[in-house]
């Protein structure tokens, strides 16, 4: 079984390789700021962080169908993280300074990562199903860590495009005091939701994995 991630994450593809999955990718085009707006507006409020994290899942797996259908025969996954301090969604930092400022105030305190999925059963070349899930970690960080080593985590430029400002598969994985959930949902693809999905779908898990793990 094949499957076709609507993303370019490294971190996520990073994941699947590690957990002997070989996926195809193709690059999601999807107006999220538009999207979202419009589906609050026909819900008359505003989508909580686990709804938005699979609602952009959804969008990022169907456009990725309708643009490369004809290219598709097997599982199509889109996802999305977002991770909340406080309640208050903390998006990617993008600037060293914000970066800084937000490792700062995650130190030593329990931040929420939840990594939505959506997962599209395109085997034979049409859509046979669909299913949705949305993973939740909390992410400890700890309390002793000084002010340079933060700096000199955010001047490497590793934090900038991560959800949260931190990557445990990466440089901050000595920052990380503890987590509570599948690892794997910190890093931006839960593989128990996507184990879950895959078998909800009517198909095997083990059918991922490519010849030399099976």
């Amino acid at each position: 079984m094949r499957l076709y991630l609507a993303s370019t994450s490294p971190a996520r593809l990073s994941v699947l390789r590690g957990a002997g999955i070989e996926p195809v990718c193709f690059s999601p085009e999807v107006d999220e700021d538009a999207e979202v707006a419009a589906r609050e507006a026909e819900l008359g409020r505003a989508l909580t962080a686990p709804e938005l994290t699979e609602y952009l899942g959804r969008l990022k797996a169907e456009d990725v169908v309708r643009r490369h259908g004809d290219e598709i025969d097997g599982l199509v996954l889109g996802g999305d993280s977002m991770f909340l301090l406080d309640g208050e969604i903390l998006g990617k930092p993008h600037l060293p300074e914000v970066a800084l400022e937000r490792s700062k105030q995650h130190r030593g305190r329990t931040g929420v990562l939840h990594s939505g999925h959506w997962l599209i059963d395109h085997t034979g070349g049409s859509v046979r199903g669909a299913r949705g899930a949305v993973d939740t970690a909390r992410v400890t960080l700890a309390a002793d860590l000084s002010d340079d080593e933060l700096a000199a985590y955010v001047a490497t430029g590793e934090p900038l495009e991560l959800a949260g400002g931190f990557a445990i598969d990466g440089l901050a994985g000595a920052f990380i005091e503890r987590i509570e959930g599948a690892p794997s949902c910190v890093i931006g693809l839960s593989l128990p939701a996507l184990r879950r999905l895959v078998v909800g779908l009517g198909h095997p898990y083990p059918s991922l994995w490519t010849p030399s793990r099976s």
